[in-house]
């Protein structure tokens, strides 16, 4: 779930912890000083007055700064930080409660304990049959170096632990010997003494180091998208799970089985079992598609052409490039991190929920694969609202499937199996309306880019009527008469008001909209000119303007300031954004006409006041 929308979910007191560490940062953030001090101007100069919106722009400018500060509290002697992440940073524990953290943390450690008990049998002389010579010689140099780190404190007198540096080196170590997350910290266990934590002091810890906002009154722990990217970069795991399944599910199968040899994971048995097992290990990405899934002797040449291939025929990344190696496995990285990081989900809302209704039809274990694939709470997870508060996307629905099942959903579901299975069924279940309207934002701020990536193909010189017509299915959908007759009849060829919305009784709105490129809408003179035209326009037909709205992407802070200035116009400005929001909550909401006078009183109209008012 984004960090804004924890926000608004928390109550004040809730979000303390957050605050106050925002504060500190900001404190020591000299480079953005000033963006720093114009939010806090806004929250009358203290950040805990701030609205959600405003707090994620303050958590944006000191990223970085916040990001050192998760790492300060990774080694925190006794605080399990690093176990507890290793939970935390799965596709489907971003929500739970405290209940559920509890019942996920002790089988973590009734499991790490069992494991570390058979790891430690195995690495003895006697018992080193099942592990070759060479990984031996790897695990053991690991080990030492932990104990080295962990327990040269007591020479000068001070209790055990790991810093941060040796921490560092020891991630270094981790790396160039190609361990797993799960081999690393199991070796890391074998050295330091793993016991149960009361539940409320690891909530305690977490909240402290700034992993997870806690709901007193629900019990509901939260982790941000946001902080577990920085979880993620943190612990070196490069890929989501569900991204890394989707990577593995495209491999050949004796590449799979490449992988489990090197990491000592069973490499008999059902793919999905294998595939499973390496994500549950924290097999690194990197090292997987860099050395492990090729033959000895594989020149560097060849390796590049096969991650070529593989980026562009399985993977479907437009434009992939990169020089060396490692720039190709960054670019791999990026696209899902920006792919995870944006809402896109690729189909409509409407047609990932129809979607997971047929699933259940046709594929009756679905709902317990999610649940179990993701570590989900809840016992029914066949809705597109809860999986989309946990990132889950249709595509990453899919993935979980065999080759045999998405067959049978796609014979039943009369959807062609020839080429991509999973492509086809995701082009089947668009909707057209739907998906642009979920794009409208984008298609103002005339974001090509973003739009190609969601599966909307469209010209720039279509761009500015495609938004013209998606602002008038809103205010359509939101219960006004959009009068397109009256609209035409008003209009000349010099001036053409794009949007009337009649109130009745002679009464109107004028709508005009803006799809620009660049940040900021900032032509005011160019604007209210405009207005002032349709105005008198519309007043010579003898009707009553009452309210002029101008929507774009962003507005500058000197066109807000020119337009509570006039007069004449009755101008308000709303974002692509907010007209978005204030439409979603208008679904949810029991109302059946968008009540207009909430557009009346501001000049900037922002989303919050409207979206609870309509939830009242």
């Amino acid at each position: 779930m984004k960090l804004e929308k924890i926000l608004d979910t928390l109550s004040t007191l809730d979000k303390t912890s957050f605050v106050k560490i925002i504060e500190y940062l900001a404190i020591e953030a000299t480079p953005v000083k000033r963006q720093l001090d114009n939010l806090y101007n806004q929250a009358d100069g203290q950040l805990k007055n701030a609205d959600s919106i405003n707090l994620v722009k303050v958590y944006h400018l000191v990223e970085n700064s916040y990001l050192e500060y998760l790492k300060s509290n990774f080694n925190e002697p006794g605080t399990q930080i690093d176990i507890l992440t290793d939970v935390l940073i799965r596709d489907g524990n971003c929500i739970m409660s405290r209940e559920w953290l509890g019942q996920l943390y002790e089988k973590e450690i009734k499991e790490a304990k069992k494991k570390i008990g058979i790891f430690k049998g195995l690495m003895n002389d006697e018992n080193a049959k099942g592990i070759d010579i060479d990984r031996l010689r790897d695990y053991t140099i690991y080990r030492n170096c932990v104990n080295t780190a962990y327990f040269n404190d007591v020479l000068n007198n001070q209790s055990p632990k790991i810093t941060t540096d040796e921490q560092t080196i020891l991630e270094t170590l981790s790396k160039n010997l190609e361990l797993s997350q799960e081999e690393a910290r199991l070796l890391n266990y074998m050295v330091i003494p793993l016991e149960k934590l009361e539940l409320d002091i690891i909530i305690k810890n977490l909240k402290d180091a700034g992993i997870i906002l806690y709901s007193k009154k629900d019990h509901l722990i939260y982790v941000p998208d946001e902080v577990v990217l920085l979880l993620r970069k943190i612990k070196g795991k490069e890929l989501a799970d569900k991204n890394f399944r989707r990577v593995l599910a495209n491999m050949k199968e004796s590449q799979i089985n490449l992988i489990c040899k090197k990491h000592n994971i069973d490499w008999r048995g059902p793919l999905n079992d294998k595939i499973r097992r390496i994500i549950n290990q924290g097999v690194k990405f990197s090292t997987v598609i860099s050395n492990v899934i090729y033959k000895p002797g594989t020149s560097v040449s060849a390796k590049k052409n096969y991650i070529n291939n593989f980026a562009k025929k399985e993977l479907r990344i437009s434009s992939f490039g990169g020089k060396t190696i490692p720039d190709k496995i960054q670019l791999i990285i990026d696209y899902f991190q920006n792919f995870d990081s944006e809402a896109k989900v690729s189909i409509s809302f409407d047609g990932y929920e129809k979607l997971l209704r047929d699933l259940e039809l046709s594929i009756p274990k679905i709902n317990q694969k999610i649940k179990s694939e993701f570590e989900l709470q809840e016992d029914y997870t066949l809705n597109n609202k809860y999986l989309l508060d946990f990132n889950i996307k249709p595509s990453d629905v899919l993935y979980l499937l065999d080759d045999a099942e998405l067959n049978k959903f796609c014979i039943k579901n009369n959807v062609k199996t020839r080429g991509d299975k999973i492509e086809n069924i995701l082009e089947s279940y668009k909707e057209a309306e739907n998906i642009f309207l979920e794009n409208y934002d984008k298609i103002g701020a005339r974001d090509l880019k973003a739009l190609k990536e969601n599966g909307i193909h469209l010209k720039d010189s279509e761009l500015g009527l495609k938004f013209e017509d998606l602002t008038k299915v809103i205010f359509s959908k939101l219960g006004f008469n959009v009068a397109e007759k009256l609209r035409k009849k008003i209009n000349t060829k010099k001036n053409k008001i794009d949007i009337l919305i009649d109130l009745s009784n002679n009464e109107v709105m004028i709508i005009e909209c803006k799809s620009v490129k660049g940040k900021d809408f900032n032509k005011y003179s160019t604007v209210s000119r405009q207005i002032k035209s349709y105005i008198e326009l519309a007043e010579k037909k003898g009707l009553r303007v009452i309210k002029s709205l101008l929507i774009a992407p962003e507005f500058s802070d000197q066109f807000e300031k020119e337009c509570g200035l006039e007069l004449e116009l009755n101008l308000s400005l709303i974002t692509g954004v907010s007209l978005k929001k204030i439409y979603e909550g208008f679904k949810d909401s029991t109302l059946d006409i968008f009540p207009y006078k909430l557009l009346l009183r501001d000049v900037v109209i922002k989303e919050d006041r409207i979206l609870t008012a309509l939830g009242r």
